[in-house]
């Protein structure tokens, strides 16, 4: 099963699998990866071709869902896997994540992501301490939503997530003819290098509620769920104009209005709890 001669019908759908025939490309990402000996996470390896250059310079963890993919993957790199030069896992890596974690130690996430998990993967891989580094290649206006700068049309919460936590940048864009099957839209090489890692749900909400409607101010945005007077002091005390748009925002404003929107929401909660505490406790003693 070395070769597998049709593969626009071995594609599965359900998966969202568009393999990589470009050898030049597949070069090129491994130009791109961090100069050093960490462990690599390789997500959908697919035929393998990626995981071939992979483990010519890396130990290899890989993660396949589809069965008939792991079966001929254990069948090309046999010997490999015996060698412990890669590690293949069959499974939904999204469960490994939830388990506690994908690897026990550190690594860079390598892979050419299906698209319709992509998002979730990479802000999974974004939480994750030993997730050091993320490239992947997925759907181009997701790979510009990731890496945007402030001001960009495409600035979005994901940019946001990625600069409190390290940068993003586009490496290359990648054609649909490079692809089997072809996909309907362009794909893109993304790199995200992380200085630290963040687990913040509330922070995560706070960004959702901020591009709620991305071309709204962000003002309107913020008002559908703060005090107006809360957050027009807020802008003044920041001198943030009233007619901002989420997209026109720095990442270090969202976090101070997050803290500050929040610090007196949070302080009622631990007061009500405190409360709370107090009146169980009268409850329980016993009468006199």
């Amino acid at each position: 099963m070395d070769k597998i001669k049709n593969l626009s019908e071995f594609a599965n759908k359900r998966y969202g699998q568009n393999f990589l025939k470009n050898e030049h490309i597949i070069k090129q990402i491994i130009q791109a990866m961090p100069k050093d000996n960490l462990r690599v996470a390789e997500i959908g390896p697919g035929l393998g071709d990626l995981t071939k250059e992979l483990i010519n310079v890396r130990s290899v963890t890989a993660f396949e869902v589809d069965k008939r993919l792991c079966s001929h993957l254990h069948s090309r790199f046999n010997e490999q896997i015996n060698r412990g030069i890669l590690t293949l896992n069959c499974g939904d890596v999204l469960k490994e994540w939830d388990n506690g974690g994908l690897l026990d130690e550190k690594y860079h996430l390598v892979a050419n992501l299906p698209y319709y998990i992509a998002t979730n993967i990479i802000l999974k891989a974004l939480k994750d301490e030993n997730c050091q580094s993320i490239l992947v290649m997925v759907q181009l206006e997701v790979a510009k939503k990731f890496s945007a700068k402030v001001g960009d049309r495409a600035f979005s919460a994901l940019s946001v997530l990625v600069q409190s936590i390290g940068y993003g940048k586009i490496v290359f864009e990648v054609g649909a003819e490079n692809f089997v099957p072809p996909p309907k839209v362009t794909s893109a090489t993304l790199l995200i290098k992380k200085d630290m890692s963040q687990d913040n749900r509330g922070f995560e909400d706070f960004l959702k509620i901020a591009f709620k409607q991305p071309r709204k101010k962000l003002f309107k945005n913020l008002s559908t769920h703060y005090p107006k007077d809360k957050i027009t002091t807020l802008f003044l005390e920041l001198n943030i104009s009233l007619n901002i748009r989420p997209h026109e925002t720095e990442t270090s404003i969202y976090h101070h209005l997050y803290n500050k929107l929040n610090e007196d929401i949070d302080g009622r909660e631990k007061n009500n709890n405190r409360r709370e505490k107090r009146a169980s406790k009268r409850e329980k003693r016993p009468s006199r």
